[in-house]
C-alpha cells in the first residue's frame, strides 16, 4: 500500500483506508477524506511539508505526518 505522502503532484488517487486513531483521525476525516473518495495532489512544499491536495472541489493543506496515515490506490 501507498500513502498520500508518496504520490506525485499532477496525480488523483482514491483513498482505501485511513490508519491512525483518535484525534488526527477525526481531523482526517472532517476534512471530507474518507474511503473511497478520490484526492488530486496540487503542490508539495520543497521539504514535503504541507502537501496541499483539491478533495470534492475545496483546496485543502495536509500536513506530511497527516498524508502517511491515508494509503490510496
Amino acid at each position: 500500500m501507498k500513502t498520500l505522502k508518496e504520490v506525485p503532484v499532477g496525480q488523483t488517487v482514491t483513498v482505501s483506508r485511513l490508519t491512525g486513531e483518535g484525534p488526527v483521525k477525526r481531523r482526517i476525516m472532517d476534512m471530507g477524506i474518507t474511503k473511497g473518495i478520490e484526492i488530486y495532489v496540487r503542490k508539495v512544499a520543497p521539504l514535503g511539508d504541507p502537501i496541499e491536495v483539491t478533495v470534492r472541489g475545496y483546496e485543502l493543506s495536509l500536513r506530511k505526518e497527516d498524508a502517511q496515515m491515508i494509503e490510496v490506490s
